[in-house]
């Protein structure tokens, strides 16, 4: 079994374990292997392990990745932020775009995905530890960001998505975590049928699924430490 085969049955023993203790079901949580900046070839050893969703930040590196490993049936998605220049080819070659953070975005990609290909599953970015240097919208902001994206044909709004400011203990990264869940409930309860809660990496994966993470985002953990 290769490192990266290895790698992810930890990171599934993990989840599983940890959902246990949560109280909820580990298939409940899915699995975003993040390959930035790792070649064709580790998706293909994470694939051959039975990987089949993959994370990526960078338009071009992912859509020469797309490319190279249009043999395999695989589900991408893009999780990294998105200029209004780059939204066609990721409209044309993902199939989820996590990283939504503002109407133009959404707008560009509604009118730019392909007419043969099936609508774009759509996540709303909140900045949720308010840092000036994250993406994302304000959490204020974030129910009217999604009633619009809702509302725009070629795309499926999923749910919401945050990247919190590091904490130093499980009970610093619970905070943001909870104060996601409680926006996500509270749009659920204003009538859109959100399903996805994509939060959580390598290092605070735990606290993540114990505040009720539906898509954990893992690199490091599987692909090893970045060069």
């Amino acid at each position: 079994m290769s490192v990266i085969a290895n790698n992810l049955q930890a990171v599934r023993f993990r989840i599983g374990e940890v959902a246990r203790q949560a109280g909820r079901l580990p298939a409940a949580v899915s699995l975003l292997a993040v390959s930035k900046t790792w070649p064709a070839s580790c998706v293909r050893e994470a694939a051959a392990a039975g990987q089949r969703a993959f994370g990526e930040n960078y338009v071009q590196e992912a859509v020469d990745k797309i490319a190279a490993t249009a043999d395999l049936t695989l589900e991408w998605h893009f999780i990294g932020p998105l200029q209004a220049n780059k939204t066609r080819p990721v409209a044309e070659h993902f199939a989820w775009v996590h990283s939504v953070d503002r109407i133009r975005i959404a707008e560009r990609l509604s009118a730019q995905r392909p007419a043969g290909l099936p609508p774009l599953q759509v996540c709303v970015q909140v900045n949720v530890s308010g840092e000036a240097s994250k993406s994302g919208c304000a959490p204020d902001d974030a129910a009217a960001l999604c009633r619009a994206v809702a509302a725009l044909p070629n795309l499926v709004l999923r749910g919401l998505m945050a990247i919190p400011e590091p904490g130093d203990d499980e009970s610093a990264q619970r905070a943001p975590f909870r104060r996601l869940r409680s926006l996500f409930d509270a749009i659920r309860a204003g009538g859109l049928p959100l399903d996805t809660l994509s939060m959580g990496m390598t290092h605070d994966l735990d606290a993540a699924i114990a505040e009720g993470a539906t898509m954990v985002r893992i690199g490091t953990a599987i692909f090893g430490e970045r060069k």
